[in-house]
């Protein structure tokens, strides 16, 4: 009695198949916002130099409401501005009856951190550092474990206050704030 195996065959090609059809590229506006000055968000703190006013000068951080407290003028639109906006902002506000000509800097001290989830080592939240790519995010979070797709992972971003998520490779880089899933391999 010969058995056929063309239901299990059948089986297996519906299973890739609906592995398949989850897939979803990276969107174009994952690269292009990596070429655009960044844009703060709640998370992020900055340092704010006020020349020669020590006690406006110090370190911010941006608030869940996307806004920085700052002495004097009280709160200051952050989020989804640049640094350089945020100066523009700050010294218009200190033009209006505190300083006659303030000289302002803004830098980020330090930004949103990454998260890392699925088939790694220990899952979490990670400090995000400048040039960080998604292999780099993976070893801090332990490396692979040994179920781990290691050829691309699945990265959501926020950009432009729109939420995308699409699959990268492991050498991509990363944005603060970035979420990473490690999907487990199918063989």
């Amino acid at each position: 009695m010969k058995r056929t195996l063309a239901p299990l065959h059948a089986l297996v090609a519906a299973a890739l198949l609906a592995g398949c059809a989850s897939y979803r590229p990276a969107p174009a506006a994952f690269h292009e916002v990596l070429d655009q000055p960044y844009r703060l968000g709640a998370g992020d703190r900055v340092r704010i130099t006020v020349f020669e006013q020590e006690g406006l000068t110090n370190t911010y951080s941006v608030d869940q409401s996307g806004y920085i407290a700052f002495p004097l003028i009280g709160a200051v639109a952050a989020r989804g501005y640049t640094v350089q906006q945020i100066e523009g902002q700050i010294a218009e506000k200190l033009r209006q009856g505190y300083l006659r000509d303030p000289d302002i800097t803004v830098e980020v001290d330090r930004y949103r951190p990454v998260f890392v989830m699925g088939e790694v080592g220990a899952a979490g939240q990670y400090s995000y550092v400048p040039g960080m790519t998604v292999q780099k995010a993976i070893a801090a979070a332990g490396g692979f474990t040994a179920r781990a797709n290691q050829s691309d992972v699945d990265v959501t971003r926020d950009i432009n206050g729109k939420v995308m998520t699409g699959r990268v490779l492991t050498t991509d880089p990363l944005m603060p704030g970035d979420t990473i899933y490690v999907r487990e391999r199918l063989f």
